[in-house]
């Protein structure tokens, strides 16, 4: 019966909407129990299917962050390598120059104690003997007088003998004594020398010391990182991102140098090559620039890898020294030559920026104001060429944070993985229960719809419960009263 026949039936709206409500309530109370059932299912299966999705997740990014945790120490381990051994060959160096030195240190401060203990024995004071008249002057003098000018004569002739003598040894003394503090004055080059030697003795070993003590703490964190320990994994985890944005704005740096390095040849390698002629949708002299920019970056490379400050090939490693050594002139040739083409297409840049200004200044009738006006331009060409011959060789340290850059973005990109896959791991788990509780939340409704038959059904039941406890109840009261007449 459709809506139409229903209104021709029932002219009301109002009779026809309650009739339609009490069609769809009871078709939707007699389907109750399965459509129910199959609601909760189906919430269920999308809980159960985002559950496991979720757990397949997080599977991944357990094993993900288990290879982020191998790469990351094993990137921490080399880093350990490298600087235990720098800091090894750095004491080696300092420990076989100190020690070729320490001969002739040795040498110095024997002699210089030699000349101190010479002078020491020099400068010693031995007392003077006394005189062996003494003794004579003494049993004269110990003579009675007994009134005799003669004897008086002679006391007082020996008295000023002794004194005319005491002056002589006093003379005698402090001329020994002057002698005695110039040898002591000589003594002082020396004790100078020794202090100097025994300086640079406690200055070599100072550093040696400070060298092993930054060995020990490099060993320390050697160690932490082959135990693979958490604190280890943090430290390196840290570093790995602080070297990963230094890098890259050291990176925005060398691009920054590179555009401008592209600036300055750019155009004159459009009268070179042709600046009408296109592979695709870019200038052969665009792309000739580049690649001389792109020439130099690898050669720069290069020249590093020779020298082995950095370590991205390892073939340029192995090498040994001899090949290594021709490589580093080769390279650097490259670059020296390279660089003086940068400077000369600069100044053919200024050249033909020059003939066009004055072409337009002859345009204009405007000739003399402009070779006025050209008098200092060899200002900017002797900058330009400068920037041309010097930005080759700024472009080659770019070797050194590219490798840094190489090496923190897997750590850093295997970090922001795992971040996202625990992320995506929590949006389906919530997903999950999204669907199970609005299962549940169906199902209420649906429940809410059907009220009626359901509050009817309660009615019936009660009234129906009701009617059959009377009834038991009359039956237990006859039969109780046959059992009494009995």
């Amino acid at each position: 019966m459709s809506l139409s026949e229903i209104y021709f039936i029932v002219p009301n709206p109002v009779i026809a909407g309650l009739i339609w409500f009490v069609g769809i309530s009871i078709i939707l109370f007699l389907a109750r129990v399965p459509a129910q059932k199959y609601l909760l299912a189906l919430a269920e299966v999308m809980h159960n299917a985002m559950r496991l999705t979720a757990r397949t997740v997080m599977s991944a990014e357990k094993k993900l962050q288990a290879r982020n945790r191998e790469v990351l120490l094993e990137a921490g381990r080399e880093a350990a390598e490298r600087q235990i051994e720098r800091e090894f060959e750095r004491v080696e160096n300092s420990v076989t120059r100190d020690l070729a030195q320490y001969p002739a240190l040795q040498r110095k401060l024997s002699e210089s104690v030699t000349h101190i203990d010479e002078d020491y024995q020099h400068s010693t004071e031995v007392p003077p003997d006394p005189p062996n008249w003494c003794k004579v002057v003494e049993s004269v003098a110990s003579i009675e007088s007994r009134g005799d000018a003669m004897v008086s004569n002679i006391l007082k002739d020996i008295h000023r003998s002794m004194v005319k003598a005491q002056d002589i040894a006093i003379k005698e003394h402090r001329h020994s004594c002057t002698e005695r503090h110039k040898v002591l004055k000589r003594m002082m080059p020396h004790w100078r020398s020794v202090q100097r030697v025994l300086g640079e003795v406690d200055r070599n070993i100072s550093s040696i010391l400070e060298r092993a003590k930054k060995i020990s703490r490099y060993m320390d964190d050697y160690e932490e990182i082959l135990k693979g320990s958490d604190r280890a994994v943090r430290v390196l985890s840290s570093s790995a991102m602080s070297q990963f944005f230094v890098s890259v704005f050291v990176l925005g740096i060398a691009v920054g140098g590179a555009m401008v390095n592209f600036t300055l040849i750019a155009r004159p390698m459009a009268e070179m090559v042709g600046g009408q002629n296109f592979i695709g949708a870019f200038k052969v002299s665009e792309i000739s620039a580049m690649v001389i920019i792109l020439v130099e970056i690898s050669m720069g490379l290069f020249l590093m890898e020779s020298l082995r400050i950095t370590r991205l090939f390892p073939v340029i490693a192995a090498l040994n020294d001899k090949l290594r050594i021709r490589m580093i002139g080769i390279t650097f040739g490259f670059l020296f030559a390279l660089a003086c083409v940068e400077a000369g297409l600069a100044f053919m840049r200024e050249i033909l920026m020059e003939d066009e200004l004055a072409t337009s200044a002859m345009l204009r009738g405007a000739s003399t104001a402009t070779m006025t006006s050209n008098d200092f331009t060899w200002i900017t060409t002797a900058a330009q060429m400068g920037m041309g011959f010097i930005l080759p060789f700024a472009l080659v340290f770019v070797a050194i944070p590219l490798e840094t850059f190489v090496h923190s973005t897997r750590t850093v990109m295997g970090a922001v993985v795992a971040a996202l896959l625990r992320g995506l791991a929590f949006v389906l788990r919530l997903i999950g229960n999204i669907f199970r509780y609005t299962g549940k939340v169906l199902v209420n409704v649906y429940t809410l719809l059907i009220f009626a038959p359901l509050w009817l059904e309660s009615v019936i039941k009660d009234l129906s419960g009701r009617q059959t406890a009377s009834n038991s109840a009359a039956g237990t009261s006859i039969k109780s009263g046959y059992q009494e007449a009995a």
